[in-house]
């Protein structure tokens, strides 16, 4: 079994080493993909490189967006011929120990998500800010009324794909809304999805979209055109 774990990453610098040294404890093969970052994070990903066997960085010449981030991931994984991916956040709100589980249960599935929002989940702090647990639960809603899924959280991070699978979508989303797009891709592809609880942990409550995407209404109407555009494409 051969698996890769990807970490897309912007301005981390105060969680990038303690991430990737946990994940070192779990795995051999780490891509990180650094979108652009204008603080000290490649820096630090240039020392862990002397020192982290098995580590690769891939680094866009600026901020290109998350669901690219996540999209050069995924190509990464299918040319170099993995069996399972599994992606997680930087920002110390996933629990590298966690790794092992989704390898055991992706086997059986195509994708396995993450979920902050499951029954068995635990909150540790505050919980996020209202507005965006509420635009997540009406997205979910909208994605569970087409897909059928039963998803309890849209826009979890923490994921392992089967990379066979990943063959079958065709992903252009660059920005947030990229796992929206993934999981209408999917439904057309007619790939098996399931969920496991992980930790609702949010650290930073100063931490934005950045951009327009601080807007609510224009956030929801970003997300619902997502939608639409996979519901009306061939």
């Amino acid at each position: 079994m051969s698996f890769l774990v990807g970490v897309p990453v912007y301005n981390e610098q105060e969680h990038v080493n303690l991430v990737i040294s946990e994940i070192t404890c779990c795995v051999r093969d780490i891509l990180v993909v650094d979108d652009g970052s204008t603080d000290r994070t490649p820096r630090v990903l240039r020392v862990m490189q002397d020192h982290v066997r098995g580590l690769r960085v891939l680094r866009h010449p600026g901020n290109l967006g998350y669901g690219k981030s996540l999209t050069d991931t995924f190509d990464y994984a299918v040319r170099n011929n993995f069996e399972y991916l599994i992606t997680l956040d930087c920002d110390e709100q996933h629990e590298p120990a966690d790794i092992l589980d989704f390898v055991l249960a992706v086997g059986r599935h195509d994708i396995v998500s993450g979920s902050r929002y499951h029954p068995d989940s635990r909150c540790e702090g505050a919980p996020p800010p209202e507005e965006r647990r509420q635009i997540g639960r009406e997205v979910v809603a909208r994605v569970n009324e087409i897909t059928g899924f039963g998803l309890t959280d849209a826009f979890c991070g923490f994921k392992a794909y089967h990379v066979e699978s990943l063959k079958k979508l065709r992903l252009t989303e660059q920005g947030y809304g990229m796992p929206i797009q993934l999981w209408m891709q999917a439904w057309k592809a007619g790939l098996n999805v399931a969920e496991r609880p992980v930790v609702l942990k949010y650290l930073d409550s100063q931490r934005t979209f950045g951009g327009e995407l601080n807007d609510a209404d224009t956030r929801r109407r970003y997300y619902r055109a997502i939608i639409e555009g996979e519901l009306s494409a061939s």
